[in-house]
């Protein structure tokens, strides 16, 4: 199966079941067993377990093949073996403290999420990106996203560093 198309897959399952924060790293620079790692957050027990259901479900449909599901026993991270792709789900104290973006994080993929209007069939017929130098040379150039970036920085360079406070 093309890498793409699962994690569209992938993706897409997440997004049914209202998955927050989702996360695509292209992982191929970093390890020979897998080229995506997926993380994405759940809310409660019960929507972790939903999450991964509605991921191994699409995957299927598409064609794939679902290696290993762990963690659904206690639901609070859910890990489902997709092959190609790894997909970790978590509730985010797990997330946050685990911090998995900063272990496989260093070449996110940028993928079309559903737009919260609630229509979910926009995406499905583009393209993704595959990392991010690919997605910005990819991309027509618009005066408005320049100024974006630049007025970010700016903002970034007025911030003052935290100082130390003195131990007495």
């Amino acid at each position: 199966m093309d890498i793409r198309t699962l994690q569209r897959a992938i993706v897409d399952g997440l997004e049914d079941v209202k998955a927050q924060d989702i996360r695509v790293f292209n992982t191929t620079h970093l390890t020979a067993l897998f080229d995506r790692v997926v993380v994405a957050s759940g809310s409660s027990n019960r929507q972790t377990k939903a999450l991964a259901s509605s991921v191994r479900e699409k995957v299927k449909e598409a064609g794939g093949e679902i290696i290993s599901t762990e963690g659904e026993d206690i639901g609070e991270w859910v890990l489902v073996d997709c092959g190609d792709a790894i997909v970790h789900i978590l509730q985010p104290a797990l997330r946050q403290y685990y911090n998995l973006e900063e272990i496989w994080g260093d070449k996110p993929v940028r993928v079309k999420l559903t737009s919260t209007s609630g229509f979910s069939g926009a995406h499905a017929s583009e393209p993704e990106d595959e990392d991010e130098e690919a997605a910005e040379a990819a991309e027509p150039a618009s005066s408005a996203q320049p100024a974006r970036k630049s007025a970010a920085r700016k903002s970034v360079a007025r911030k003052s560093p935290a100082r130390k406070s003195s131990a007495k």
